[in-house]
């Protein structure tokens, strides 16, 4: 077994009252990293963004800027105006009142937007997923090292408390000896 095999072991047993067998993934992974004395922490959104294919990143550009400010607005304006420009044009108008074409612009718009606005949002859960799991991992090692600080505090305050006590035992022998001499002489 090599000496980082022993420590993720040690590391397991001490950390997780585990096995190291018994340990997920993402334990399995932090405990490495803090064996190893390694970070943890990486850039997901850009790793997320480097697995992209064209269609999805198509698919987020069409739902942001379909879930824009500037697109709400220049279709109001694009609406008001086809509106207007009906209403004005009397019985020569290419869309009369009830402006049957365009609600059927409308729907073709909704029925090929939402598609794009679905995916998107998938994606987005997904990477929000993994952001949630790297977000535990980073949690749990920070977790771990606290703990770890702990142990070393209370090992370096055992060790203060032992050499106080030595001293304390060193002052009491001679308190001891200085005591008996006292003794020693007054007979």
């Amino acid at each position: 077994m090599s000496e980082q095999g022993a420590g993720l072991g040690k590391a397991a047993r001490r950390w997780f009252d585990k096995a190291e067998t018994d340990l997920d993934a993402a334990e399995r992974r932090v405990l490495a990293t803090t064996v190893d004395r390694s970070p943890v922490s990486r850039d997901v959104n850009e790793s997320f963004a480097d697995e992209q294919t064209f269609g999805q990143r198509l698919a987020d550009r069409v739902a942001a800027v379909g879930g824009s400010w500037t697109f709400i607005l220049a279709f109001a304006a694009f609406l008001s105006a086809w509106t207007l420009l009906n209403l004005t044009l009397g019985r020569g108008a290419f869309d009369p009142f009830p402006f049957i074409f365009l609600n059927l612009l409308l729907s073709m718009l909704a029925a090929i937007q939402a598609p794009f606005i679905m995916m998107s949002q998938n994606r987005q859960a997904a990477k929000d997923r993994i952001n949630a799991a790297h977000d535990y991992e980073v949690n749990l090692k920070a977790e771990i090292e606290i703990m770890a600080l702990h142990d070393k505090l209370d090992h370096l305050r055992v060790q203060q408390i032992e050499a106080i006590l030595a001293r304390q035992q060193e002052q009491l022998d001679l308190m001891r000896q200085i005591l008996d001499r006292e003794v020693g002489s007054a007979r």
